[in-house]
């Protein structure tokens, strides 16, 4: 995949957009800030922008109209300011008023300005193509005050917002630092050295599923292993009886078409999907091992058992030169049932494979275990990681591809 990166452009003295993703979990009750992550991780882009001598505007927003997280982004710019080491000046002033085009006009290069959030404009929420959103009155005031524009928000890379895709048809457009790590991180997950195992867990069995179909239906890795509600379903699907409060808790999320499409999938590629052997049950807190051939048990299911964990443990280490991870084996924030997911991660982190990990559980995972530091790509797109895997499309993304980033030389005014 080629794409326009920072590389191929002098910014310097220019008026630069920058759409980045800072939506973060808010108490709502203090309206803090519970995780700056996402905030961190733009750091690298805007420090680099300020450094050039670029004027920086960056666009961002929280949450949706009508959440209780739907706020303003006063607190975000503190954090970010915190993070850069450098003064982030925050305008709460209406988007497209006076103060905050003014403010821009004045700005000197190396200055970080943010933006209120884009989603308090209805134009961010309309859904249409990128070349209508390019004619919104949004887009084509802040394009005509700004010569570039740079899209680091790959955690938002599957929506098709005004902020996110209309800018690219008017500006030369770039991808900042942390959408390339991205894409090059999650482009040797779809085009992998194999032997390429996924990994597949958590609770989204609906998202598992379609990235089962599509690595394994493309070719593109040569075991998926499961656990979790995932590998609960792939049981089920085969005809275990998984016992009432286990299939009453798929059936409770809906998962009776997810449990026929695991039929379909087995039905194609059942020798190459691995299923839990073994498992652990939770016991009144405690945790008890079982093999599948127990079942059904009157306990929930929690984790996955040692045999699993040594059989997925040795294909990792011995077999696999790709491997991918998303969602976790079992209720891992629980220390009694932790052993699976954080002893896959482990498995990862000795493995001489290209390891990737997308999902905030399976990241939140990695840290608790001590490994997120000696896994090769941690992805924080969340829904933009599923969707890339998935196969489906990413408008953001493919916005940029299409942009005059690609077709002119970024210096021009």
């Amino acid at each position: 995949m080629k794409f326009p990166t920072l590389d191929e452009v002098d910014v310097k003295g220019k008026t630069v957009l920058v759409r980045v993703d800072i939506n973060s979990p808010i108490d709502p009750k203090t309206g803090e800030i519970l995780d700056d992550t996402r905030i961190r991780e733009c750091t690298q882009t805007l420090r680099e922008l300020a450094h050039k001598g670029a004027k920086v505007v960056v666009m961002a927003h929280q949450g949706r109209p009508g959440d209780e997280d739907f706020t303003t982004l006063e607190k975000h710019a503190k954090k970010l300011s915190a993070a850069l080491g450098l003064d982030v000046r925050y305008l709460p002033f209406a988007l497209l008023g006076p103060m905050a085009i003014g403010t821009i006009h004045l700005m000197r290069p190396g200055e970080i300005i943010l933006l209120e959030n884009v989603r308090f404009l209805a134009e961010e929420s309309l859904d249409r193509p990128p070349e209508e959103l390019a004619k919104t009155h949004f887009v084509r005031r802040f394009a005509g005050i700004a010569q570039i524009y740079v899209n680091d928000a790959f955690g938002a890379a599957h929506r098709a917002s005004a902020s996110l895709v209309g800018f690219a048809t008017l500006l030369p457009s770039y991808a900042g630092r942390l959408m390339e790590r991205e894409l090059k991180g999650l482009g040797r997950a779809l085009e992998p050295e194999h032997p390429c195992v996924y990994v597949l867990g958590g609770a989204k069995v609906d998202d598992s599923l379609k990235i089962v179909e599509n690595v394994l239906g493309k070719g593109i890795a040569d075991y998926v292993l499961t656990g979790g509600l995932v590998g609960l379903t792939f049981l089920a699907a085969k005809g275990y009886d998984l016992g009432k409060p286990n299939l009453q808790l798929l059936l409770e999320k809906g998962y009776e078409k997810q449990i026929e499409k695991a039929k379909q999938l087995l039905g194609t590629h059942g020798d190459k999907i691995k299923m839990p052997v073994d498992g652990v049950v939770d016991d009144g807190g405690q945790a008890k091992e079982l093999a599948i051939e127990q079942l059904p048990t009157e306990l929930r299911i929690v984790d996955i058992g040692g045999k699993t964990i040594a059989e997925y443990s040795s294909i990792i280490t011995s077999q696999a030169k790709t491997v991918v991870a998303n969602g976790p084996m079992g209720i891992f924030e629980k220390p009694n049932f932790a052993r699976g997911t954080f002893d896959v991660l482990k498995a990862m982190a000795g493995s001489q494979a290209f390891t990737i990990i997308g999902g905030g559980h399976m990241v939140a995972a990695a840290q608790a275990a001590g490994v997120a530091g000696q896994i090769k790509h941690v992805s924080t797109g969340g829904g933009a990681c599923i969707s890339f895997l998935s196969g489906e499309r990413l408008p953001a993304v493919e916005a940029l591809i299409r942009s005059k980033g690609t077709r002119q030389s970024g210096t021009s005014t």
